[in-house]
């Protein structure tokens, strides 16, 4: 063995490790945020309800709790089974991708080598040591290394449909136990605006969170949710003493 080869063969390993511990980390930010977003989803929409129902009936405590356990248990399912259509739809593409895959190694694999070194190639390697890291992934595991780089999947690490459905109900139950719990507390008539504040509370820290993981600035994003959310509840309470005002 020359000592330039020698020198290649553990580049194949470090670059196709670096590729999958990027799209690991993408992935589990991707998995996160989405967490966040399903917990700030289920703050904003039973707030909104329960500070409605709350404006229109003051004091009807089984109102306000029927209104707000039926949005809290209707948007966890909504949210898990939209992630639950949207993610399966996802793992059948990329199931149909990696059957094209499979195939065309399977009837040009001499073509599809040159494409993987290629692409190495575009990464910035130099076209013998591209060529070396090909030939050895393609040895290791041919249709793992074009589903790679190629589509950005691994082939044993598809999306699961059941799993983004759960974590998307237990994200949105979780956030939406902050508001229907704090405007059920004995309070009295402070009830409402203790409830506000508590999900102003909320909506700074998921908001802080999701530009955390996306590495972008804290306050635009904290602002953006704070003013959606707030608008949301302003909406609903003026909703809700119409209606009251209707009703009495």
């Amino acid at each position: 063995m020359t000592q330039s080869t020698a020198a290649t063969i553990p580049v194949a390993g470090a670059v196709h490790e670096a590729d999958r511990a990027s799209g690991r980390v993408g992935a589990k930010l991707n998995w996160l945020r989405a967490g966040v977003l399903g917990a700030n989803d289920g703050i904003v929409s039973v707030a909104g309800v329960v500070i409605g129902v709350a404006a229109a009936t003051p004091g009807n405590t089984v109102a306000i709790a029927s209104a707000g356990l039926a949005a809290l248990v209707a948007g966890a399912f909504s949210m898990a089974g939209g992630e639950y259509v949207s993610v399966s739809t996802q793992r059948d593409t990329e199931r149909a991708l990696l059957e094209l895959e499979r195939r065309e190694l399977e009837e040009m694999p001499d073509a599809e080598l040159a494409e993987l070194a290629d692409l190495y190639r575009q990464k910035g390697l130099s076209p013998a040591v591209a060529q070396q890291v090909a030939e050895e992934l393609t040895a290791h595991d041919a249709l793992a290394a074009h589903a790679d780089i190629e589509l950005g999947i691994r082939p044993d690490e598809l999306t699961n449909p059941w799993h983004a459905a759960l974590s998307s109900f237990i994200a949105f139950f979780a956030g939406a136990l902050i508001p229907l719990v704090v405007i059920l507390l004995p309070l009295g008539d402070p009830a409402i605006w203790v409830t506000v504040a508590s999900v102003i509370v909320g909506l700074v820290a998921t908001g802080w969170i999701s530009a955390a993981l996306g590495e972008a600035p804290r306050r635009p994003a904290i602002r953006r949710n704070v003013i959606m959310g707030s608008a949301t509840m302003a909406a609903t309470y003026l909703i809700g003493l119409m209606f009251g005002v209707a009703v009495g």
